[in-house]
């Protein structure tokens, strides 16, 4: 009965301590973990609440990024004309409308664009000029594509409408993704002439958005400036041997392509990121190194995404793997939830 009696007390006095550190210790309660895990209110950018966005004239408000000039103001290369901010480039309004597919759902996003700026861009030089001493690489070329300011000033509004569609940063790079591969495939008759000879012409990323058509090259610059706006870094992968180019977005080393630190995304139509045993049209598949050419740094993608499990799923799909069951309803399931095509073009 003694013995009973102290083990009553020795719980009542368990119970009693343990109370007492959690009255002195309350980061370790219920509410207080929620108070850890709750965040600052902010908009997709990182903007918070009823603050101007580093991107003008855009006001973070209620969750949503707004024009809001009279608070704001314009950027450098824009001018307040009426309360609003215009560009010299911003001349022959045409809206577009662009696909893009999110959790198994299709959706479109309208946006405008400017005749003059596709003129504009038309008109930028493709020539880079070197030193004796330098050497050229395509780095420098794609570069050159993606980093015009007056480019980036008409292209930002398209950044900002991905980012009031999620506040989710791969949500976010998702949409992104999907609306580049959704843009069809497709070159252009024109040429430029250098003093060495005639080479075809190479699409900017707004060109790729305004005529709705781009190749492999093309695309992947236009993917590249999206999610490099969007924060994340971000490479392109170019295959000399296969002539071809998709994009590299920062991701963890074991899911990179091939331990680069970058996971692999199509840019040519419709596939799942980190998929990178695409076959492509006439048998092709990428097995040469690739040369990565970085675009910038920034954000990763995380540890987990579904991505990476579709992909894999998707790979002992095609090499007929008899661990799969029910391929046929998977390879369905699968084609639906990205959009999937059957060809796949390289240059």
């Amino acid at each position: 009965m003694l013995k009973m009696k102290n083990k009553v007390i020795v719980f009542f006095v368990t119970i009693i301590l343990i109370a007492s550190f959690i009255t002195a210790f309350p980061f370790f309660t219920k509410n207080s973990l929620k108070e850890e895990k709750s965040e600052t209110p902010i908009c997709g950018d990182g903007t918070l609440y009823e603050t101007c966005s580093v991107t003008k004239p855009y006001l973070c408000e209620q969750g949503i990024l707004v024009e809001k000039i009279s608070v704001c103001g314009c950027s450098s290369l824009s001018k307040n004309l009426g309360g609003s901010c215009y560009s010299v480039h911003q001349s022959y309004p045409e809206k577009i409308t662009l696909k893009y597919i999110l959790n198994r759902t299709e959706k479109e996003i309208d946006f405008t664009m400017y005749g003059e700026m596709a003129d504009y861009i038309s008109r930028v030089s493709r020539v880079i000029e070197y030193r004796e001493d330098e050497k050229p690489s395509r780095a420098d070329f794609k570069l050159k594509t993606i980093n015009d300011e007056e480019q980036r000033e008409l292209l930002m509004p398209l950044v900002v409408k991905i980012q009031n569609l999620a506040n989710d940063g791969v949500e976010q790079a998702r949409i992104a993704v999907s609306i580049v591969q959704n843009i069809p495939y497709g070159s252009t008759d024109k040429t430029v002439f250098f003093a060495s000879g005639e080479i075809n012409y190479s699409q900017y990323p707004y060109e790729v958005l305004y005529y709705n058509q781009g190749i492999c090259g093309e695309k992947s610059a236009l993917m590249a400036f999206l999610l490099k706006e969007l924060g994340y870094g971000v490479s392109i992968f170019y295959f000399s041997e296969e002539n071809h180019e998709v994009v590299g977005i920062k991701c963890p080393a074991e899911k990179s392509f091939r331990g680069s630190g970058y996971c692999f995304v199509e840019t040519g139509g419709p596939a799942i990121i980190t998929d990178s045993f695409i076959e492509y049209v006439g048998g092709i598949k990428l097995e040469s190194e690739p040369e990565v050419i970085v675009i910038s740094d920034g954000k990763s993608l995380p540890e987990k995404m579904q991505e990476y499990k579709d992909a894999k799923t998707m790979r002992k799909i095609r090499e007929g793997s008899w661990f799969i069951f029910n391929k046929n309803k998977k390879f369905e399931a699968l084609k639906k939830k990205y959009g999937l095509i059957e060809e796949y073009q390289v240059e």
